[in-house]
């Protein structure tokens, strides 16, 4: 079945769902006014064909129903055409006086009890979620369901929109979902206050739609994130979904459900430094690819090697960054308010427990932070993590120092603390998804990265510091395919061709583009920053970063014969058939 049947099959499904609530709200609300409204004009009416009139002549004439009705009409309504269809008897005019009043009384309270209802929050939240729908049900090009636009919803939008790619909003709060109107989107982003563990609302939302291309739950409720991957695998098990969790027992839930992604902040901030710590230039390639185009490359971190850390906060964060820091054979020491379960077990080794405040100078001084080497402020609190910072900095200046940073409206504080290491668990994951979602293979890269060892990312940042400078230009991919590169696989077709001839200049083919390939991908294999040398093939997908002039002039090469010719063998030939054909100018490839 085509695409387009399948959207207009979904579209009648979706709004004959919903039915018509707007309609049965209004008459529910509206019915006392519009009783007496008809009442008074049915009254009106009666009155006017009762009371006799008198012709020109001086007979009686009464009027009839449909000319009271009419007159009734325009008199209510304030137009007044005049009396009809005679001039009207005094007691015509008394009755007329009458239900001039009346009709006045009864305008009032059924505007009134308009205005009452244009303002009640039900019937406003009827309209946008109607509204919400036959936006949704509009849509003809591929998008994403988020459910939750909170830090990380927003910035996963922003980064979307850069890609060109829509996506509809669910979130319970309204001002969140407002400032979808306010975000400069290059295009209409949909989106829906509402609960979507609800999944009516995601069915709203759009998880029906052919067009729907995948599910991102990112809300700060692992309940509600496990509620949508739950409902996205039943209702649609084909579509790909990326969940936010920081509690280990509800990713183990969600597994249960399909295949789910799942990305959880506290676990990849230990991950992430475990890596810092061993191969620094590792990291620094990950964290520089993982943020996008136009990120600026960061500062390589040493974190130390041996030596005792001092974790505060010993809930899921810092239990989760104690056993990461063990593993890496470090000693730890945890401090919390609140004394551990005993029965749990924290890998191969147990952490030093000290029970109290760890803002007191008692219990800091029990710490013996002069001989430690790191230390990390892990509450749930920014003042308290802040304080924590400064007061160990005191103690040991030469701390290596890392936090968790819980609110964005803290960041201009943190960044003034100068942290050497700061989790932001918001923004650790919408990079983590944004990598999965925007481009598959920059994923692959970054999954199969540190194996490679640490002098081969060093010889990559270098690679792309040369030809990128030091922010981080497009990422894209290309697959050999006679739809993406119909120039170019006639040629992969009669014989090999390098890669490093594929990146030459159109205009001068001495001159390399600024186009560094960080991955091939032939079948189920990967081969990760190939040489100039490397052979391609035809179905090689290719993930490149560069300078997007150069990322035209490849796509020119990929696409027009002429240009494919010079860029491959350095011979010109014209651009048009007509006058290659004139000229007795052939194109060299003999697959054409």
């Amino acid at each position: 079945m085509s695409r387009p049947r399948e959207v207009r099959r979904w579209v009648r499904s979706a709004l004959s769902n919903q039915g018509p609530p707007t309609v049965f709200l209004v008459l529910r609300r509206m019915r006392l006014p519009l009783i007496l409204l008809i009442g008074i004009f049915a009254v009106s009416v009666l009155g006017l064909t009762l009371i006799p009139g008198q012709d020109p002549a001086g007979r009686p004439v009464r009027m009839g129903i449909f000319d009271a009705f009419y007159f009734m009409s325009y008199t209510a309504t304030t137009i007044g055409y005049g009396e009809i269809p005679y001039p009207f008897t005094g007691a015509q005019r008394l009755w007329v006086t009458a239900t001039i009043y009346l009709t006045v009384i009864g305008w009032a309270y059924a505007i009134g009890s308009l205005l009452t209802l244009l303002q009640d929050r039900a019937f406003r939240q009827v309209l946008a979620q109607q509204r919400f729908t036959r936006t949704v049900a509009r849509m003809r090009e591929p998008f994403l369901l988020i459910a939750g636009y909170g830090q990380t919803g927003q910035l996963l939008g922003r980064s979307f929109d850069l890609l060109g790619r829509r996506f509809v909003a669910i979130d319970p709060n309204s001002e969140r979902v407002d400032a979808l109107d306010i975000d400069p989107y290059h295009a209409d982003m949909p989106g829906l206050v509402g609960d979507a563990r609800n999944p009516q609302i995601l069915e709203s939302a759009g998880l029906g739609h052919p067009y729907c291309e995948g599910v991102v739950a990112v809300t700060d409720d692992d309940e509600v994130n496990l509620a949508v991957t739950m409902a996205a695998a039943l209702l649609r098990p084909e579509l790909p979904v990326l969940a936010r969790t920081v509690a280990p027992s509800i990713e183990h839930r969600m597994a249960a459900f399909g295949s789910p992604r799942v990305v959880n902040p506290f676990d990849r901030y230990g991950d992430h430094l475990r890596i810092a710590m061993h191969a620094p230039a590792t990291y620094q390639l990950m964290s520089w690819l993982e943020s996008g185009p136009g990120a600026d490359l960061p500062e390589r971190g040493s974190p130390p090697r041996e030596g005792r850390w001092v974790v505060c906060g010993y809930g899921r964060f810092g239990r989760k960054l104690a056993d990461d820091l063990l593993a890496a054979g470090l000693e730890v020491t945890a401090i919390d308010p609140v004394a551990p379960d005993p029965d749990h077990a924290d890998g191969p080794h147990r952490p030093v427990i000290m029970v109290g405040d760890a803002s007191e100078p008692a219990v800091m001084a029990r710490a013996d932070l002069a001989d430690a080497v790191g230390f990390v402020a892990g509450t749930d609190n920014d003042t308290t993590n802040l304080s924590l910072v400064a007061a160990a900095r005191l103690i040991n200046p030469g701390l290596f120092v890392a936090s968790r940073q819980n609110r964005p409206e803290a960041a201009p504080l943190f960044a003034a603390m100068d942290i050497d290491s700061l989790l932001v668990p918001a923004e650790l994951t919408a990079r983590e998804i944004y990598a999965q979602v925007s481009t598959p293979l920059l994923w692959r890269f970054l999954r199969e990265l540190p194996g490679l060892g640490d002098a081969w990312a060093e010889e990559m940042i270098a690679r792309l510091h040369r030809h990128c400078g030091s922010r981080l230009q497009a990422l894209w991919t290309t697959t050999m395919d006679r739809r993406e590169a119909p120039a170019i696989v006639p040629w992969l077709d009669s014989g090999p061709e390098s890669l490093g001839e594929l990146l030459r200049d159109r205009e001068d083919r001495d001159r390399r583009l600024d186009i560094v390939p960080l991955l091939i991908q032939r079948g189920d294999e990967a081969t990760l920053g190939p040489a100039d040398d490397f052979v391609l093939a035809p179905g090689d997908r290719i993930l490149f970063a560069g300078e997007p002039r150069d990322r035209r002039a490849l796509l020119e090469a990929l696409h027009i014969e002429y240009v494919s010719e010079y860029v491959l063998t350095g011979r010109r030939v014209p651009a048009s058939a007509v006058w290659r054909l004139l000229t007795r100018t052939q194109l060299s490839n003999p697959r054409r």
